[in-house]
């Protein structure tokens, strides 16, 4: 079974734009970046878990990189950039170090961790991760949630901003979404920063001013950063316009048919 998803702008004949969402989040949550996006074709994919793959399971990130790999070429998409959000970012840093590269024109990803370097820390993920996912499994997903949007790295959203997430995410199934939250944790997770710094693909780490956790990653990382003024975690919704002049100005600069 591979992943639902959609396209968009296809008669464009410019390489398209893959886009992964986030851990709760959905594909059609992209689409204003779609839309200020539009000189390239798009294929929006709802991750497995999630939206309509709320069904499609897998066991971890080589099986994500075998599925991903596999709808591309279903959908016949054979020049592509891949943009992730969080986890979506994760899985799209992991693809382009560990999957079929094959046709991929670069990598754009917004405040996605390249991994965890200790065993230690990994383990200690894990132990997290599974904890969350008892409860996604267990209690009410509006209660998991009101607390899941309590953690640091949401710390910026107003409260109105927060139970709007809270009611857009509650359409999930918690024990979908606690299996994926457990299978792509990153205590399961290459730890990924020794490979991206040798990659010879076009890179940027879109990240918010407000974002101190991630920004301080990827400057300790060197990794190649842009910062986007004052917004969070989630740049894409809290400025979808400054997020997509970023996207559009990084893709300007490159010909995928000469790389």
């Amino acid at each position: 079974m591979n992943l639902v998803c959609h396209k968009f702008n296809s008669h464009n004949d410019r390489p398209w734009l893959v886009w992964l969402h986030g851990l709760l989040g959905r594909g059609d949550e992209w689409l204003p970046l779609v839309k200020r996006c539009a000189l390239y074709p798009s294929l929006i994919i709802d991750l497995p878990g999630h939206g309509d793959s709320a069904e499609v399971q897998i066991k971890d990130f080589t099986d994500m990189n075998r599925l991903l790999s596999e709808t591309l070429r279903e959908q016949q998409i054979d020049q592509y950039w891949l943009l992730g959000y969080s986890l979506g970012g994760r899985i799209a840093m992991n693809y382009a170090c560990y999957g079929d590269i094959q046709g991929l024109c670069g990598l754009l990803v917004e405040g996605g961790n390249p991994g965890l370097f200790s065993r230690q820390e990994r383990n200690d993920r894990l132990d997290h991760d599974r904890g969350w996912a008892r409860r996604f499994r267990s209690q009410p997903i509006e209660q998991v949630l009101s607390d899941w949007y309590q953690q640091t790295v949401f710390s910026d959203l107003l409260p109105e901003q927060r139970q709007q997430l809270i009611k857009v995410r509650s359409q999930n199934n918690g024990s979908c979404v606690a299996d994926m939250l457990e299978n792509t944790s990153l205590g399961h997770q290459p730890w990924l920063v020794p490979v991206l710094q040798q990659l010879t693909l076009p890179f940027i780490y879109l990240c918010g001013e407000n974002d101190e956790k991630f920004q301080q990653l990827a400057k300790h990382y060197a990794l190649p950063l842009q910062t986007i003024p004052h917004v969070g975690h989630n740049v894409h919704r809290a400025d979808a316009a400054a997020f997509a002049a970023a996207i559009n100005h990084f893709l300007s600069l490159f010909d995928c048919k000469e790389l």
